[in-house]
């Protein structure tokens, strides 16, 4: 993944939890620390100063509610709350002490990667830090939804554009249909899978008209990738 790598910080007490999330994580080019003194979560994000961090709700000493309120004293990061207990009080709760979502366990690891990459998106990139994505010279104007390639510029629709975003910012990992479709939920766009197919045909043939063929990959049964 070109551009700023995130740091996300997983406070996780059950450890197996936490290693299948990392290891995931850090395969779509994510730097994850696991928070290892569950007495001191605070003490743990000053040191890794993470761009996200993915608390569960119940963990040794003080739950995640305690923390996310002495985070939110001194950062703005962005909290996802985890947690089996998924009822209404506990939701109400995470959002009342500060968290930007709530993720139930179980859960599907690609649906809480996009989950994920949308709030950094609307943290970070949106926000300034990244105006831009390139790769292999072709460059994904954020600000305006163009494409730039060999001198040529092609604009893509909403959808189009956050699809090929989501591709670019994952570029060497395959990205399922549902963790796209999931990406655009979360930005408000609501697609079903024929329309996704739909989006991905308008890109090809766009990215084909300026001399990007075979840019988007299709990996029969789990999703594309571009490579």
């Amino acid at each position: 993944m070109e551009g700023k790598q995130y740091t996300i910080l997983i406070v996780e007490d059950d450890k197996t939890i936490g290693e299948k999330m990392q290891e995931h994580l850090t395969k779509w080019g994510y730097s994850v620390v696991l928070a290892s003194d569950f007495r001191d979560i605070l003490g743990e994000v000053s040191v890794c100063k993470p761009d996200l961090v993915l608390m569960d709700i119940s963990l040794p000493y003080f739950n995640g509610f305690y923390w996310c309120r002495e985070i939110r004293r001194l950062f703005k990061i962005p909290i996802v709350f985890l947690s089996s207990a998924s009822d209404n009080m506990n939701i109400v709760m995470a959002m009342d002490m500060g968290g930007d979502d709530f993720i139930a366990k179980p859960f599907d690891l690609t649906v809480l990667t996009a989950k994920l990459g949308a709030i950094l998106r609307r943290s970070y990139s949106y926000a300034g830090k990244v105006d831009a994505i390139t790769h292999k010279g072709a460059t994904l104007n954020l600000l305006d939804a163009s494409l730039s390639y060999n001198g040529q510029q092609v604009a893509f629709s909403k959808n189009e554009f956050q699809i090929l975003a989501l591709l670019m910012e994952h570029a060497g990992s395959i990205v399922s249909r549902d963790a796209i479709m999931m990406q655009l939920w979360d930005s408000d766009n609501f697609i079903d899978d024929n329309t996704l197919t739909v989006n991905i045909t308008r890109i090809r043939k766009k990215l084909n008209d300026i001399g990007l063929e075979d840019f988007v990959t299709t990996k029969k049964g789990q999703g594309y990738i571009i490579l």
